[in-house]
Parts: C-alpha cells; structure tokens; sequence
C-alpha cells in the first residue's frame, strides 16, 4: 500500500496537465481554429483512457494520498465509460453548440475544458475513498456543470435552468455534506473503509449514524435525481443547451452510482438493512411517478427528464438488492447488474440526446414531440436509429435495455420480494407507453417540416456506432455484464 506513489493517479494528473493546456492554448485561437480545441478535447480522454486501461487490465487495487484515493477495477471501468460517454457527448454537441455561438469569441473553448474539468470531477467521485475526496470531486464535477448550464448567458431558459440547478445542487450538497460531518463525529474518521469498521465494531452510537445515513441518503437522491428529490431534474433538462443536458445527463450518473456504492456499500455495509429499505422507497416512488408523469409531457427534453427519474428507480433497485437478511451473498450480483444498467442507460441516453441534437438547426431546437413526426420519410436510417434507442429505454428485447432491467429484476427477485419485481415491471410496461408514442410519431405521421437534416462525419459514424452498441450489447450482453461482475467482485474482495 503506496502512499506516496502518483502512478495510481496518471489518468487524473494527465487530464489535469491537459485540460489546463487545451485552456491556455485556446487563448490564441480564433473561432475558424476551434476545431484545435476539439481535437485536443478528444485526444485527453484518449490518453486518459489509455492510462485507465492498463490499471483495468492489471485488475488490482491500489490507495494513495494517506488511503483518500483508490484505484481499483469497479473505478476504473466505469472511468472507461465515462471518457466514452463524454467523448460521444463533445463529437454530438460540437456543431449544436456552434450554431449557438458558444464556441465565439475569445474564450470559446469554454465549453471543452468544463465539459473536461466536470469529468475530472467524477473521477476523483469515482475514486474516492474518504468523504473529503467525496466532497472534493462533487463539487469540481458541480462547478463545472453549473456554468456549462449558463454558457449561453443571452438565454433567459438557460439562465433560469442554472440559477434553480446551483441553489438545489448546493441544497443537496448540503444535505451531503452534514450526513458526512455526522458519520465523522460518530465514528473520529473520514476514510470511508475505516468508517464501515467502526460501526461494524458496533461501539458507535446509533441514533446518530441514523441521523447521518438519511442526510447522506437525502443527497445521493438528489444527485441521481430520484424522486422526492427530483424537482432540478426536468426544468435544468429542458432549460439547458441540448449538449448541456447530455453533460448533465451522461457520464455524471456513472459517478453517482460510483459514490453510492463507496459510501453505502464499502462505508456504511454493517447498516445495510436501514439504507436499503430508504432505496426502496425511494426506487418505489421514482418508478411510480416518474413512469406517469412522462406520459403527460409534449416537450421530448422533459420527457426524457421524467423518464431518466424511473430509470434511476432501476438503479436503486439493484444497490438495495445487495444484503438479504445479515446474508452479503447476493452483493456483487446485485451491485454489479446496478452498475450494468447505470452503463446502459448512459449509452442509449447519449444516443438519444444526439439524434436531438441532428435534428436542430440553427435558430431551431428539435425538442417538442410534433418535431419528430414523419422523420421515417426525412431520413429512415435516423428513424431506426431512434426507434432502436426507444426501445432500449422500455426495455423491449433485443436492446441493450431489456438485458440491464432482466439483470436488475433478477436479483431484487433473489431478495424473495417478489411484490417489488412486479411492481417494477408493471412500471415498467407503463414507460413503455410514452417510448412507444414517439416510434409512433416518426414512421405513422405525417412530417411536421421538410427542412433536410445536415449531419457532419464524424457524428454520423459515432451515431451509427451508438445504434450498433445498443442492438449487439443486447444480443450479447454477457461480456459486458461479466466485466462489470468480476470488477466489483475483485472491488468487494479488497
């Protein structure tokens, strides 16, 4: 155990260096050589990758900064997905967000080195082993976002979206942060794994660890967006730039699930009988309204929104599914189709986002449901495409989608709560409705407008690309669905 020892850290020194470079050297360009910007921008979370996936292959795991940062297979796949994701993101966003003039003037390169400081925020989220690195990389990851949200400051939606996401996020980080500062004060200690030794020691006061648990609760809630805790989420969608929304609504969801599990699961195991049944309620609830209240949306950003809300109640579904009884057994099966399902979604979602963001023009957002009708006789391939990300997100077979909720179901129904898989999939069936209304839009009405639909290389293979993901990772989902399982196998075993 190296203490002292940086190599652990080279994706997240590496980014830092080079984020801070593509900020100072896009300085000097003018808006004609932005494209440097972008190029740099996707060369980093290369090499980051790069980085990351020699430590994935070696599958060990390693702590440093006086045991604060930790390096280890669980964190570094969904580090994997998280450049991926984001890399999608920047190759989707980057003629939406020139048509809007938010890569003009001087320091138009804004827009790459948040999106790429936000992802030095997850990682250090991801990585994360005491509740000072927690809180560290949360509110980089936050900062960043925050100001991506308001990057267009003529837009009176966006100014609204980010002034109601910065007061709720600092309510939430909040909540967080007091949940953490009484876990400290109950057990002397901010490493996370110290901490679960202490209340395994059962010498620790337990009205205040439960005091502590529902603050934390209450703020991981937000951040996943789970219902009560909900509210930010479809104003900040809709109110957001397209290519923001995909920033939020991405890769930051990976490093969510990420701290749950280094808190809950590797901080707080010995109570995993009070936490998992506040999941539960919470993935009950989020299921159950988020599910409904898509169906009365118009607007596809809000519909998604909502959408997103029930696909986070799956989530919860599979970290509560973990301990039956005082019986681990069933964690790294549960916890691993969890993570399984969070990749799953990122992936559909950002395709999805994307196609959004194929269809505006300047001048024009393709956000409202009527936007999509006829686009089967514009452009069937794009029709396909959606048709296939929709029905990943309802989890219809062969999708990607049906594999993460079968993964998920399966092990809630080890739990012997059989009511609650049925719930899930009554929901479920529900969601179905409003995914199925757009498939029904584009290919059975007519096209609202003829205008043509301009898609620049490089984003029409990476969206070929996503589709293909989508349709083979369902066929064949046992690679990664394994991948997941051995990383947070090896994750609980160390």
């Amino acid at each position: 155990m190296n203490n002292t020892n940086l190599i652990p850290l080279s994706a997240e020194v590496f980014l830092l260096v080079a984020a801070s470079a593509i900020l100072l050297i896009d300085m000097f360009l003018n808006e004609s050589k932005r494209a440097i910007t972008y190029g740099l921008s996707l060369a980093t979370l290369l090499g980051c990758a790069f980085f990351t996936f020699a430590d994935f292959s070696a599958g060990t795991t390693v702590y440093a900064f006086s045991n604060m940062f930790i390096n280890d297979p669980m964190g570094n796949l969904l580090k994997l997905f998280t450049y991926l994701v984001t890399g999608m993101t920047l190759v989707y966003s980057r003629q939406y967000a020139h048509d809007r003039g938010m890569l003009g003037g001087t320091l138009g390169g804004e827009f790459y080195v948040l999106a790429l400081f936000s992802v030095m925020g997850q990682m250090v989220m991801i990585s994360a082993n005491s509740f000072l690195s927690v809180y560290l990389g949360l509110e980089l990851m936050s900062l960043a976002l925050y100001a991506l949200v308001a990057l267009r400051r003529d837009n009176a939606r966006a100014t609204e979206a980010a002034m109601k996401y910065f007061i709720l996020g600092a309510l939430a980080s909040g909540f967080l942060l007091y949940g953490m500062s009484m876990l400290y004060g109950a057990t002397g200690t901010l490493e996370i794994t110290e901490v679960a030794k202490k209340i395994g020691s059962g010498t620790v006061n337990p009205t205040i660890l439960v005091f502590g648990l529902v603050f934390l609760v209450a703020g991981l809630a937000f951040k996943l967006g789970a219902v009560p805790f909900h509210m930010w989420v479809p104003d900040v969608y809709q109110g957001s730039p397209t290519g923001v929304t995909l920033l939020l609504g991405g890769a930051p969801k990976l490093a969510t699930f990420a701290i749950c599990v280094r808190l809950l699961v590797e901080g707080m195991l010995p109570m995993a009988f009070d936490w998992q049944q506040m999941l539960m309620i919470l993935a009950v609830l989020s299921l159950a309204i988020g599910n409904l209240t898509a169906i009365a949306q118009t607007n596809l950003k809000r519909m998604l929104a909502y959408s997103t809300i029930a696909q986070m109640g799956f989530v919860l579904l599979g970290l509560m599914a973990g301990v039956v009884g005082q019986s681990p057994a069933n964690a790294a099966a549960a916890y691993s189709a969890a993570m399984y399902y969070s990749i799953t979604y990122v992936l559909t979602t950002v395709g999805t986002f994307g196609l959004i963001m194929v269809l505006a023009r300047q001048g024009f957002e393709a956000e409202e449901l009527e936007d999509f009708k006829g686009l089967s006789k514009r452009s069937p391939g794009y029709a396909l495409l959606m048709s296939v990300l929709m029905f990943s997100l309802a989890g219809v077979p062969p999708m990607m989608g049906f594999a993460a909720k079968f993964a998920v179901l399966q092990s809630v129904l080890a739990t012997g709560q059989v009511w609650l898989t049925v719930f899930a999939v009554m929901f479920s069936l529900v969601g179905a409705f409003y995914y199925i209304r757009v498939v029904k839009n584009m290919w059975f009405d007519e096209p609202s407008e003829n205008a043509p639909i301009i898609v620049y290389g490089d984003k029409a293979i990476v969206l070929g690309l996503n589709g293909l993901a989508v349709v083979a990772l369902g066929m064949i989902p046992g690679p990664l669905l394994n991948a997941c399982m051995t990383a947070m196998a090896k994750t609980l075993a160390s």
